[in-house]
């Protein structure tokens, strides 16, 4: 795919959602990187109907901490990898409070050394809550980079350095959201809403759907 239509395909995305986010529901630094660490094989819907009933009053470290790994997955048993989640969590929380008071770092490294805590997670959180150019690369951005031709890689490493050198500059803070929501409503994985699709006529997948 030639730089043109990566350009003209991310206008078409900005023009029709110029100030995309995540679906995740958070009003923290801290239950944002909370809210990512335990959407890992999970919906942001199932992670989203879990936080409503303990972010209110349990949504910072000192709460969680309170609650314990115990409380913690009593909260979030209805989402995937519960205990396992549950116990990154309080462990996530206790190296907030030891190491840098509280607060979430501003720091790939950082990010990554906390439990539950990998490269996509770190990247969400410095792209959302610190506004860095990074870019998560999940499941539906890596079959949209791949579907598309805009960024094309056999792993999910490979796709983020793809886009990261291919994305425009202009569009380069936004790019994941608008990838990832494409991917999750119109080039889905069964099959491909093309006749939906507003950069269908860019797009270099070879088997476009048909209306039906």
């Amino acid at each position: 795919m030639n730089r043109a239509k990566r350009s003209e395909i991310f206008a078409r995305f900005q023009a029709a959602n110029p100030s995309p986010t995540t679906e995740l529901e958070y009003e923290t630094t801290f239950q944002l990187l909370i809210a990512v660490l335990l959407s890992a094989q999970a919906t942001d819907r199932s992670v989203n109907l879990a936080t409503r009933k303990f972010f209110p009053q349990h949504g910072t470290p000192p709460g969680l901490l309170a609650l314990g790994e115990d409380g913690v997955a009593d909260y979030i048993k209805t989402i995937g990898l519960y205990k396992t989640k549950a116990r990154n969590v309080i462990k996530t929380c206790q190296i907030l409070l030891e190491q840098y008071d509280g607060e979430v770092p501003d720091d790939r490294e950082a990010l990554e050394s906390l439990p539950g805590v990998g490269r996509k997670t770190a990247n969400v959180v410095l792209n959302t809550a610190f506004g860095h150019a990074t870019i998560a690369v999940d499941t539906h951005i890596f079959r949209v980079s791949n579907r598309t031709g805009i960024a094309p890689g056999k792993t999910v490493l490979d796709v983020e350095r793809k886009l990261e050198k291919v994305v425009p500059a202009p569009y380069i803070q936004d790019a994941h959201h608008w990838l990832i929501l494409h991917g999750r409503y119109i080039c889905v994985a069964r099959k491909p809403k093309c006749p939906q699709c507003g950069i269908a006529d860019l797009c270099e997948y070879r088997h476009k759907t048909l209306p039906t």
